[in-house]
């Protein structure tokens, strides 16, 4: 196995202050090495989404607080998706882009061409969507160009909240695909899920109650 990539340990987390606060996360280890996926399983409100938002820098940690390194560093909020990329389960796309220029931006800011670009759109079932209005589309489609996304770097890190929501069997099948083939490419994922397909898919699976492994 290789070295770690994402290194957790001993991460607590909560919102509030005083009687009002609610702790979260308590006292949470994790690793996930490159080339391994890793998915986060357990019921609503065990954390599994605090826990991604924390790897990935959607969610800032306090000034000062290691408990989650990325790559030998604190994760980034708004970093370099070729280091960490994220499917967040809201997809965070650009309104007023196309599937096509979402699906570009991180290769864009990088200085890449199309080429990758036109590879996520085959393999996720978006060609024929890439000229349409990324938000006017269909859930599923959007959360597979939100997937599309952050693949075209093949990232060091790949998080994924509940990528496969709002899909269909068969896309399904396509979104095993694409991840394990950049998991095989050696990125690093962390996925949150209840799907058993993607559960299956992992190499190793990590169990979360009430904000604690188990």
């Amino acid at each position: 196995m290789s070295a770690p990539v994402v290194v957790v340990r001993g991460l607590s987390w909560g919102y509030g202050a005083g009687r009002a606060r609610v702790e979260v996360l308590h006292q949470v280890d994790l690793e996930v090495a490159a080339g391994e996926l890793v998915a986060l399983v357990g019921p609503s409100g065990s954390g599994k989404s605090t826990l991604c938002h924390l790897v990935s820098g959607l969610e800032p940690m306090p000034r000062g607080e290691s408990a989650v390194q990325v790559g030998g560093r604190p994760p980034a909020r708004n970093g370099d998706w070729a280091v960490v990329a994220v499917v967040p389960q809201q997809h965070g796309l650009v309104p007023g882009l196309d599937v096509r220029d979402n699906v570009a931006l991180p290769a864009l800011r990088a200085g890449g061409d199309g080429s990758a670009v036109d590879r996520m759109l085959e393999m996720l079932d978006l060609r024929h969507l890439e000229h349409h209005d990324a938000v006017e589309t269909s859930l599923g489609e959007r959360q597979r160009t939100a997937l599309a996304r952050a693949l075209v770097l093949r990232p060091q890190v790949l998080v994924l909240d509940r990528p496969s929501g709002h899909q269909d069997a068969d896309h399904v099948d396509l979104l095993v695909r694409a991840i394990r083939d950049a998991t095989d490419a050696g990125s690093a994922v962390l996925m949150a899920t209840h799907d058993e397909d993607l559960i299956t898919a992992a190499d190793r699976v990590v169990r979360l109650s009430d904000g604690r492994v188990v």
